[in-house]
């Protein structure tokens, strides 16, 4: 493993962390893969308030719409095998479809561009009011008139995924469940993944939780009932390590997968943008891509009552990163964001050399904590509360082991100013010095602060 990439994921260990406290969440995993490996699988925080049982790498959550991509390398593994084309209408393979939705072809499925209806007429399946929806319900729904006509735009529907469901049933002659398991989760090698609850039996399962409000605190949810006939758009379980193992294998450039190359770059291409967002994003064949760049990424999110996830393909970078986290608020398409930025700031910066690595670490004032994180041959100041810790920072350039210069940042911070460490009689450093700021350890602080504005 690359130099760099070990430190970076140092500092993610410790700044997930810090946001999980910063934000009050409860737990997530995480997951990161290079170059087809999985370097980083780590679980910190939570897997259930109420007992305070702790998370783990082998807790699997819900990955919500996740599942869409799983549906969709589906469709893929049959048309590699001419059991269907994507140009085949829906109606070909499932009966009693209002005819709007019995023209729509299972491209237009797979991008939702079929017009149909997001959830039907009662989403209460997603809100925990009602058992989701079985298949003679998801019938009933699709055998009325859809919102719009097939491929006059982009409308994402769960319904759409729950009838290519039935779609793989008609053309294998399985379950649905059975044949995934077997031709997509088995081939592709992550046992840590199913098609819905129950689960894998000897793996637990991480518990959702509410926001606070409007209660003023979390409350269990269980997010342990069957998806049923939404399974192909959102009942899907799986462990952090082997839904980033999945994905990585969907890259074009992956050595091996269950997919032809042609059929993943078919995946990933952009094909419908979603005009009503601020932020660019594209959908694909079961795929959400954001912009064009340099760290440009495919992957998708997820959110299923209690769970909010989100899986990042960075194709030209060798890199894959997956969140799962087990809150309604919780930030993990921004976490993914931020680990992101991590790796692209230590992959431009470099690991750090020895005689500057001691300099990282966490430090505090009564304005909150700073991170010193050693880069190249710099120490950086950073924020731990952003989503991108190096968005705007202070660098120094060392003159001895414990003292330097700010050289560069921002010009409201202390920049030509000293950056220095102050020791102890024993040797240890004790205290940190950002210009004139002066921070310690956050027990210090604590103490300091008690005895100032609560003395006894």
């Amino acid at each position: 493993m690359e130099d760099w990439l070990g430190a970076a994921m140092s500092y993610v260990s410790s700044w997930i962390p810090f946001q999980l406290r910063y934000l009050d969440q409860p737990g997530c995993a995480i997951a990161i893969s290079y170059k087809g490996q999985v370097v980083f699988n780590e679980a910190f925080g939570r897997a259930d308030l109420s007992t305070e049982e702790d998370l783990t790498p082998r807790h699997a959550f819900r990955i919500a719409s996740h599942s869409k991509t799983f549906t969709a390398a589906a469709l893929l593994k049959l048309r590699e095998r001419e059991q269907l084309r994507l140009d085949d209408t829906v109606g070909q393979f499932v009966t009693g479809l209002h005819p709007q939705a019995a023209a729509a072809t299972l491209e237009q499925l797979l991008t939702h561009s079929a017009g149909l209806t997001r959830d039907g007429q009662d989403s209460g399946q997603f809100t925990d009011r009602r058992a989701y929806l079985s298949v003679d319900e998801l019938r009933a729904d699709l055998a009325m008139p859809q919102p719009l006509e097939p491929g006059e735009s982009f409308k994402y529907s769960n319904h759409g995924y729950g009838l290519l469901g039935l779609v793989i049933e008609a053309v294998t002659g399985e379950p649905y469940a059975a044949w995934m398991k077997r031709e997509i989760l088995e081939a592709a090698g992550v046992p840590g993944i199913a098609p819905d609850v129950p689960y894998v039996e000897e793996a637990p399962l991480a518990r959702g939780h509410s926001t606070r409000l409007p209660l003023g605190r979390r409350v269990v949810i269980p997010g342990n009932g069957p998806a049923n006939a939404i399974a192909p758009a959102g009942g899907f379980v799986a462990t952090a390590g082997d839904l980033v193992r999945f994905f990585a294998q969907l890259s074009p450039t992956a050595e091996t997968s269950i997919l032809s190359v042609a059929s993943r770059r078919e995946m990933v291409r952009r094909r419908w943008r979603d005009e009503g967002s601020a932020q660019e994003r594209h959908y694909g064949l079961g795929t959400i891509s954001g912009p064009p760049g340099e760290w440009a990424s495919f992957g998708h999110s997820g959110s299923l009552q209690g769970f909010l996830s989100r899986t990042a393909v960075y194709v030209p970078h060798g890199v894959a990163i997956t969140v799962l986290a087990n809150a309604i608020d919780a930030p993990a398409s921004l976490w993914v964001d931020g680990i992101a930025h991590i790796l692209k700031t230590f992959a431009q910066k470099g690991a750090p050399g020895p005689e500057i690595a001691d300099w990282t670490g966490r430090w505090w004032s009564i304005w909150g904590a700073t991170d010193l994180v050693a880069l190249g041959e710099r120490v950086l100041a950073a924020s731990p509360y952003t989503f991108w810790p190096f968005g705007e920072v202070s660098e120094a350039e060392m003159t001895d082991r414990d003292n330097g210069v700010l050289v560069q940042g921002s010009g409201f911070n202390s920049i030509h100013e000293p950056l220095r460490r102050v020791r102890d009689e024993a040797g240890k450093v004790r205290e940190v010095w950002i210009g004139g700021s002066r921070l310690i350890d956050e027990a210090a602080l604590r103490k300091e602060m008690l005895d100032r504005y609560e003395p006894r």
